[in-house]
């Protein structure tokens, strides 16, 4: 938690972004993994963190643009609360550590809203992403649920979009604290990638060293040596030689804030030569991506450029033929490449997608493209001060979409089919790092992570 100061201003700037009405926001709710007692690890709701600070359920609030004020919405606790879950300060005494000097009982929230409906004022509101907020939102506004999202308030979800996008300092630091517990957990897992372990013993040993420091994960590891599946959960796979490790994960602040790191390392400890071939490409196309980061710059046309380096690394290694620039330009490159360079980082690991991954990463300005891979690029705006964002190319070699493509005889004059077979017992390779952009250019936050071959093989060996 920040500064009561932090989020009085935070409030101040919504509304007067917003100009007029109600915006409203629900605290999530605890979450029962198979009965209501028995609950998963609870997360707040990142709009209800940002703006109001308080990390528990039962809340609501409303900011009210019209009369500059705000109302902290909740029921002190009882006996049985506290004989079970222990003991909480008086509601009015955490919303003054927040900087709200309105409260009132959580049930006055639903007949504000309603009063304020009847009487014609505009209350507005953000996409619900949970089901049981869906359902009090819809049973509160009297809207179908299937109708939420479309009339979610464009208005509220635009100046939210504009202040939390760019970090400030205090924001950047809770990150970079995230990002160094990354640290240990990736220097735990290097060493322990040997033949003969299972993913879920290095997947266990990265949460254990998170919760070590009193953090938890900021989203489900990827740990696995199938890395052509991009989003692999499962870890119950057996470490061999000769298989590439990649590793996906991310520790979250206790004030919410992520990171997101990913490293691919050879099981064993040494790149054999085909994995080092690939993993220089997808290591030559980071570095030419975390070079271009700087203010004015289109974060598509760095993907792009990206894309162009890796097609030429492809190549010279036979996998690629034809212009490698004209590759990019027909989507060829997207057979290894199938998703977008980065993604916002902040409260979420994926910032603010739940208010539409367009209003995020695209806003006004830009349009997101139908071409297959480009299409998936979650971050395309132009670069400014404070934006935090990860840089993870990747390339992979699908089986099940190579075979489609060369059935189709998909982009023909740029890819080399048959050697591209040679290597569909690969998996995929990725390299993920949190960049900040600097009023002069960029900077990688954190301490480093072993990322060379060299450095990579000399951490698994320590």
């Amino acid at each position: 938690m920040f500064k009561a100061a932090t989020y009085v201003e935070r409030r101040k700037l919504l509304r007067k972004s917003v100009g007029s009405g109600l915006m409203i926001f629900l605290a999530n709710e605890e979450s029962p993994m198979n009965y209501p007692a028995n609950t998963y690890h609870y997360r707040q709701d990142s709009s209800f963190l940002y703006f109001f600070g308080l990390s528990s359920p039962g809340l609501a609030a409303i900011a009210d643009a019209d009369d500059g004020t705000d109302t902290l919405y909740g029921d002190d606790i009882g006996i049985e609360d506290i004989i079970w879950m222990g003991n909480l300060p008086k509601l009015k005494d955490r919303a003054l550590e927040v900087g709200v000097r309105k409260v009132a009982p959580r049930a006055a929230f639903d007949e504000t809203v309603r009063q304020a409906l009847a009487a014609g004022r505009t209350v507005h509101f953000l996409p619900p992403y949970r089901p049981d907020n869906k359902i009090a939102l819809a049973g509160l506004l009297g809207l179908p649920v299937g109708e939420l999202k479309a009339k979610a308030s464009g208005a509220f979800i635009k100046a939210s979009v504009d202040q939390r996008i760019l970090k400030t300092k205090e924001e950047v630091r809770e990150i970079e604290s995230a990002v160094a517990v990354s640290h240990e957990m990736y220097h735990s897992a290097m060493k322990l990638a040997k033949p003969g372990r299972y993913e879920y013993q290095i997947s266990g040993a990265m949460e254990g060293i998170a919760l070590a420091y009193g953090m938890h994960l900021a989203f489900p590891p990827i740990v696995t040596i199938n890395g052509q599946t991009l989003h692999m959960h499962a870890h119950d796979n057996l470490l061999a030689r000769g298989r590439l490790l990649v590793l996906d994960c991310g520790a979250e602040a206790p004030s919410g804030y992520a990171s997101d790191i990913t490293r691919s390392v050879p099981v064993g400890g040494r790149f054999n030569a085909r994995q080092k071939s690939v993993y220089e490409i997808v290591l030559a196309g980071q570095e030419s991506a975390i070079k271009a980061i700087k203010p004015g710059v289109n974060f598509k046309d760095i993907h792009l450029q990206t894309a162009r380096v890796m097609a030429a690394g492809l190549k010279d290694l036979g996998l690629m033929k034809g212009d490698p620039a004209e590759a990019v330009a027909a989507g060829a490159h997207a057979l290894f490449f199938p998703h977008g360079l980065g993604h916002n980082l902040g409260l979420d690991v994926h910032d603010m997608e739940d208010y539409g991954e367009n209003n995020v990463g695209y806003g006004e300005k830009v349009e997101r493209s139908a071409q297959f891979g480009l299409a998936y690029l979650r971050m395309a705006r132009e670069l400014k001060p404070g934006h935090v964002l990860t840089v993870e190319p990747g390339l992979y070699f699908i089986p099940a979409l190579v075979a489609l493509w060369k059935k189709e005889k998909k982009h023909k004059d740029f890819i080399a089919y048959d050697a591209v077979e040679q290597f569909l017992d690969f998996g995929g390779a990725r390299i993920e790092d949190d960049v900040l952009v600097t009023e002069k250019g960029r900077r990688v936050l954190g301490p480093p992570i072993p990322k060379t071959v060299a450095d990579i093989e000399k951490a698994c060996r320590s």
